[in-house]
């Protein structure tokens, strides 16, 4: 008997061995998808990873695979390899590295499904909301667990369906979620025996006092091109899409369903592709200027003798057009390309430059599509070797590639590549480059202010480096003024308003020349911080360790770290006092006091209060794109890679927001921040202007944003990074353990630490107290180890395997909740 090495979805180490049933024997494969149970009432989706004739054990009641949803593989064999080295680098297992790669799609795994018992007579009056859940059973099929609060409208339904499952009213059982269908569309077509001009009289005839029949078979004639003419024997009867037909006859489906019956037509389920392409090659390659084609030249140049090199200095329209043409020579060789993006929105942009090149060669792969579509485009990349391009974001590097010859990193520093929650935790960059190494491919980073660990690689000489400090043929850098708030407000020339007299100054020339503004603030919301005056109160979340931000146009206070909101006291919860002061501004205030500025200007503000959704998003950028909107207000989100033209004034509101972050990579981030949105003014002639308000204004780190100057920024950073022994220097791993009970977590932190230490030395830190100490009910603390790049990851990670072993044998330490997070952004 043979059985299989199974990986199922979970955040649990290893396969786990199933028996494979006589019956599957024959049909079953490496690499191919299996349902298995798990636990007592569990179904996963698992990863067949091997077959073999023994089973690690002679356990009898091993548990057998339920069933084979396909027999084909479902991944390439390098894919479980890659997945393997995710999980040892990233310390978490290969279950959860499955569960992000796969489209949900592809692992559909079992739910709880409550049925109500028709015979059940309730002996005593049901509580109001057990009453609201029995209420909710409209059909006897059941309710899963999310509709069941859906039909009942309560927000936690668990309390009232245990106590309904006590009494015998309901009962729970485990049923297999539906995975990936196909889409199928109708359609329609005469049936076999209606071929000859005679035989059409005759339906014509037989319908004449059925006048919406009639109509529906003269619309299908005149749709289908068919004719009065008599159909050729050898022809197939020509089909129209039953939707087409309806529409354009505008009869009720009961006719159509009529002449089915009555033998006239005939109706036929296909099965269509999702994925919307072109069909053909809309455009040719553009021609690049001297500085675009002299850069491309040296990317080539640099990846004859390295397999990664770094696009520096260059501005994300120069870099699209280099991107472009390296990707048509990648898919000129029969290779594949894979074009990464940090943001799903900026996918818009690029995909409709790429499609007017690239055609159907084209593939777009992020989370805003639905889980089929995403299946679809696994499945066609997983059944060709043509020559394609995917524009993605990070989750694009799970696709199953053939032959992938060149991987681009656009925009690499952004911390977007780095994925946060849930495990694994990895950074798509550094992925990419194992990714690469896999096909023997080329990796492309491109940034205009790169990460420094990228940046000093590349200055090593371990990456190529292709650098130019050349805007388009006629842009220049804009000129910036930093302003010293604390100066005016001393002066009493700001002490009213947001914006200084030369920001104002400057909003007014742009706005006169029919020009365009953005406004940068990376803080949402109206106040961070609402103040009693009277005794120093502040509101705070009820989850979290953090204050709450006044959102003035919900008119609440709302918690950004788990959502949690309430109503706006008029008067202080401790004292009572009404004078509550609000501290602080965000892109709400800044909106509110530019429409009294600037009253006559169309003003729009782009943060995830006004963009929850890609078309919201879309809709805010094109409207600014095409001169709709004169001032754009908005967070980081307006710093990504866009490209406008008819902007001449940038305005920081707060740059000291940016630097005062306890973070050893504040200064990094600031600068590409500023950097970035400072960029933006002035591209179409150069003559733009960037207002940079704080009040630190000797602050080195400004003078170098003033001046645009990177090289030395970058030059300050690494040699405090050096002396302090961070990243690049280093190699980060954080420990972060969370618990609801804070002296249980202070002691199992430290008896943790103290046990790491005896292992690993003086590179673990005793635990330290985040900025903000708890979120969402729960208590943090973090261990942080520095390790040497010489460092073994195996040793690491047996030495955490055998602390964490030790801890769990305290029972104590079940209320902890642990993970680890390699390379923390």
């Amino acid at each position: 008997m043979k059985y299989a090495k199974v990986i199922v979805p979970l955040p649990l180490a290893g396969a786990f061995t199933y028996r494979i049933p006589d019956v599957l024997e024959n049909i079953i494969s490496v690499h191919c998808r299996v349902v298995v149970p798990f636990g007592k009432k569990h179904y996963y989706t698992g990863i067949v990873a091997e077959i073999g004739e023994e089973a690690d054990g002679n356990d009898p009641a091993m548990k057998e695979i339920f069933a084979l949803p396909d027999g084909k593989p479902v991944i390439r064999p390098y894919q479980l390899r890659f997945w393997q080295w995710i999980s040892s680098y990233y310390l978490c297992s290969t279950g959860e590295v499955f569960r992000a790669a796969l489209p949900s799609g592809l692992k559909p795994e079992s739910e709880t499904v409550i049925t109500i018992n028709p015979e059940y007579e309730a002996k005593e009056p049901l509580k109001p909301n057990e009453q609201r859940i029995v209420d909710a059973f409209s059909l006897p099929d059941g309710l899963s667990v999310s509709e069941l609060e859906r039909a009942s409208g309560l927000k936690n339904v668990f309390p009232s369906v245990n106590s309904l499952l006590g009494k015998g009213a309901i009962a729970i059982k485990e049923s297999l979620k539906q995975g990936f269908k196909d889409k199928t569309e109708t359609h329609v077509c005469l049936a076999g025996n209606i071929r000859s001009e005679k035989d059409m009289n005759l339906v014509l005839a037989m319908l004449k006092r059925a006048k919406q029949q009639e109509k529906l078979f003269l619309e299908y004639l005149d749709l289908s091109g068919t004719g009065p003419d008599a159909v050729p024997d050898d022809v197939k009867p020509k089909h129209v899409l039953k939707k087409t037909l309806l529409a354009h006859s505008g009869v009720n489906p009961s006719v159509l369903n009529s002449l089915v019956k009555r033998g006239i037509f005939l109706t036929e389920e296909r099965t269509v592709s999702r994925i919307t392409s072109s069909d053909a090659f809309a455009g040719t390659l553009p021609a690049l200027s001297s500085v675009r084609q002299k850069a491309c030249e040296d990317v080539k140049k640099s990846f004859e003798t390295k397999n990664i090199t770094l696009l520096y200095g260059i501005a994300p329209g120069d870099r699209a057009e280099i991107y472009i043409r390296l990707i048509h020579d990648t898919l000129s060789n029969g290779r594949q390309a894979l074009y990464l993006l940090p943001e799903i929105a900026i996918t818009t942009h690029v995909t409709e430059r790429l499609r007017q090149v690239f055609g159907r060669q084209l593939l777009v792969y992020h989370s805003a599509f639905s889980d089929n579509e995403r299946v679809e485009i696994w499945n066609r990349l997983l059944q060709t070797e043509e020559p394609i391009v995917v524009l993605g974001i990070r989750s694009s590097v799970f696709l199953p590639f053939a032959r992938l010859g060149l991987i681009i990193v656009d925009e690499e520093h952004e911390p977007s590549y780095k994925q946060q929650d849930p495990a694994p935790r990895y950074h798509a960059r550094n992925v990419a480059m194992m990714l690469a190494l896999e096909h023997g491919g080329k990796v492309l980073l491109g940034s205009a202010t790169p990460s420094l660990e990228s940046y000093l690689w590349a200055l090593n000489g371990k990456y190529g480096l292709v650098e130019s400090d050349v805007r388009h043929e006629k842009e220049r850098f804009p000129k910036t003024d930093i302003v010293n708030v604390r100066e005016l407000r001393r002066k009493k020339r700001m002490n009213e308003t947001l914006f200084s007299p030369l920001l104002r100054e400057r909003i007014e020339d742009a706005l006169s020349k029919g020009e365009q503004v953005i406004l940068f603030q990376n803080r949402r919301g109206f106040a961070p911080v609402m103040l009693c005056r009277n005794c120093g109160e502040i509101p705070h979340c009820v989850n979290c360790d953090v204050s709450l931000t006044y959102h003035k146009q919900l008119y609440r206070l709302v918690c950004h770290y788990c959502g949690y909101s309430a109503p706006l006291p008029s008067r202080c919860p401790s004292c009572g006092s009404a004078e509550l002061r609000m501290q602080g501004f965000g892109t709400e205030k800044v909106e509110e006091e530019i429409a009294v500025l600037f009253p006559s200007a169309r003003t729009a503000r782009l943060d995830t209060d006004t963009a929850r959704t890609q078309n919201a998003y879309r809709r805010i950028l094109t409207a600014f794109e095409e001169g709709e909107t004169q001032i754009l207000i908005g967070t980081q989100m307006i710093t990504k890679g866009f490209d406008f033209e008819n902007v001449s004034v940038v305005g920081i509101m707060n740059a000291d927001g940016l630097l005062n972050v306890p973070d050893f990579r504040a200064y990094e981030r600031a600068f590409q921040l500023m950097y970035q949105v400072s960029g933006h003014a002035g591209r179409r002639d150069g003559k733009g202007a960037v207002v940079l308000q704080t009040s630190q204004s000797d602050n080195p780190l400004l003078k170098m944003i003033r001046d645009f100057d990177y090289p030395g920024m970058a030059q300050m950073q690494l040699k405090e990074r050096f002396a302090f022994r961070y990243p690049p220097y280093t190699r980060l791993i954080m420990i972060v353990l969370r618990c609801r009970n804070e002296e249980v977590l202070d002691d199992m932190a430290n008896r943790y630490s103290a046990k790491l230490k005896a292992i690993l030395g003086e590179c673990v830190s005793n635990p330290v107290y985040p900025p903000v100490t708890r979120i969402q009910t729960l208590f943090v603390r973090k261990i942080m180890l520095k390790m040497d790049l010489s460092a073994s990851v195996s040793e690491t990670r047996k030495a955490l395997e055998t602390v964490l072993s030790e801890m769990r044998c305290i029972p104590v330490f079940k209320q902890i909740i642990l993970h680890y997070d390699v390379d923390p952004q």
